[in-house]
């Protein structure tokens, strides 16, 4: 960048004009990062936006950058440069960016560039009501710029920069807004968007539904994403028996329950004798899923030699058996699922590049159980209900402790973890109402109780002879009469106990 003052205001002159040249917000900000490319030596810049409902600051318009680099560029508050900015609302200034940890390079713009000749500037973008986003640009190491003077020349830019972040601020949640008015309207019409033995009202979920939804009428690939035990083999499902080829075969494989050297025969089939072993033809997975619907499971630990072969049979819908030369034709729809960061797993070599680009055309993500904390009890009753049937129980409800440990719980496991859960409790059950003594010890234990320390034996007795009365209440509609009988004991007694747990009858009416 250059030094003369001169420049500089003419620099601010040129700029202020490409603000107020044009009413397309994003026109005039493309402007300015290209001007100061053009005029200032700038390699590349962006300008993020922070989503304050989110917390997820991202590149709103970038100069030097493609639009995958865009895409990766997404931050935490407090997470490298620009989140940093964003949390503490000053200016960064790196003479070296190779010298700092904290530069993190999500875009992936620098890949294969010498990072000790690149100097990086961020500057928070800010009004009165708070910060907005940032404008970052980086340039070659050069010892005679003079940083500061570059990083107080970006913040007065930045402020001429708030009105039009403001405008975009204010647009992206309108639209927003508009977006979930419609999602909330479209769940009105009923059934539409729910999936058989899918559970959740979530907004979360309510998305997931949206997205499937749309693709109803679709062969488009789908890519699902989330953590183990989220659910998504049942997405799957729900995609496949809603769509046009729900007539047709739904074909499952694990890649990851497969020995290394078997993957292929399962894929594409062989013919026999093709290997020692192979004493008859076997049909292949895409063979069997031809006019349907194929699900990859764990497709992430696919070995990278199958990789490739995947790919071909995806591009060209023609593959060849292992041992065999006839080509053969198939029709499917591939939907893909993951709980791998695909997109790390790239860069780190262990999956193709070209492969995750033709799986990702239509990602869904499951969010994990923690994300989506309205739906534990909506899924626990679920659950109790349908082990209740298969064991042949009468449980009717779950304790107000029980509801509580599970609602305090984090759910590492998901939505399976909390199917084990249920599955046990009413295994143990031998009352019409789980407590929360037949939950799992780890949703008792002291990190996930709030406690110090596990209960003594006169605490939990206390903590059980509440719940009982509780319960009691609670089926006598606060009538300590009727709960008296129901806990065969007196009414003078049960009062005392009342007074004593400073337990509230009217509240249960």
């Amino acid at each position: 960048m250059k030094n003369n003052d001169n420049h500089r205001f003419l620099h601010l002159y040129e700029i202020t004009k490409a603000l107020y040249s044009s009413m397309d917000i994003k026109r005039c900000l493309h402007e300015i990062l290209r001007y100061l490319s053009e005029q200032m030596g700038m390699k590349r810049g962006f300008i993020t936006i922070l989503d304050r409902e989110s917390g997820e600051i991202h590149i709103e318009v970038a100069y030097g950058l493609s639009d995958e680099e865009i895409k990766r560029g997404r931050y935490k508050i407090g997470e490298g440069v620009t989140g940093k900015v964003i949390e503490e609302g000053e200016a960064i200034v790196l003479e070296n960016v190779a010298k700092t940890p904290l530069f993190l390079d999500k875009t992936g713009s620098r890949k294969g560039l010498d990072k000790s000749k690149l100097s990086f500037i961020a500057v928070p973008v800010k009004d009165d009501y708070g910060i907005l986003g940032t404008i970052s640009v980086d340039m070659e190491y050069n010892p005679e710029i003079d940083l500061e003077k570059e990083k107080r020349f970006l913040t007065i830019l930045s402020s001429l920069l708030a009105q039009k972040l403001r405008i975009i601020d204010e647009i992206n949640r309108e639209n927003r807004k508009l977006r979930e008015e419609n999602l909330r309207l479209r769940m009105e019409l009923g059934e539409r968007y729910r999936y058989r033995n899918i559970v959740g009202e979530s907004k979360k979920m309510r998305e997931v539904y949206y997205l499937i939804s749309q693709i109803e009428k679709s062969d488009v690939t789908v890519l699902l994403l989330g953590e183990s035990g989220t659910g998504k083999e049942l997405v799957a499902n729900g995609i496949h028996y809603n769509s046009l080829r729900k007539d047709g075969p739904f074909i499952k494989l694990n890649c990851a329950a497969l020995p290394y050297n078997l993957v292929e025969a399962e894929l594409f089939g062989y013919e026999k004798g093709a290997f020692t072993g192979a004493i008859r033809q076997k049909i292949g997975k895409f063979e069997q899923a031809h006019g349907g619907t194929l699900f990859l499971d764990e497709i992430g630990s696919l070995p990278l030699e199958s990789q490739g072969k995947l790919l071909r049979v995806l591009q060209e819908k023609e593959l060849e058996r292992l041992g065999g030369n006839r080509t053969i034709k198939v029709d499917i729809r591939l939907i893909a699922a993951t709980n791998k960061d695909l997109a790390r797993c790239v860069e780190e070599g262990t999956f193709r590049e070209d492969l995750f680009y033709r799986l990702n055309v239509y990602p869904i993500y499951l969010p994990p159980l923690r994300e989506r904390e309205s739906d534990i009890l909506l899924l626990a009753n679920y659950f109790l209900e349908k082990f209740s049937r298969q064991y042949g129980k009468d449980i009717v409800r779950i304790s107000t402790p029980a509801i509580d440990a599970l609602m305090r719980y984090h759910w590492p496991g998901n939505v399976r973890e909390l199917e084990n859960t249920m599955e046990r409790a009413v295994i143990l059950c031998d009352d019409s109402v789980i407590r929360s003594y037949h939950l799992p010890p780890t949703l008792q234990m002291a990190e996930h109780t709030g406690t110090q320390q596990q209960r003594s034996l006169k605490e939990s007795v206390v903590q059980l002879e509440k719940e009982l009365i509780v319960d009691a209440l609670k089926s006598s509609r606060g009538n300590v009469r009727k709960a008296s009988k129901m806990l065969q004991s007196t009414e003078r007694i049960l009062g005392y106990k009342i007074k004593k747990y400073g337990i509230v009858p009217s509240q249960f009416k």
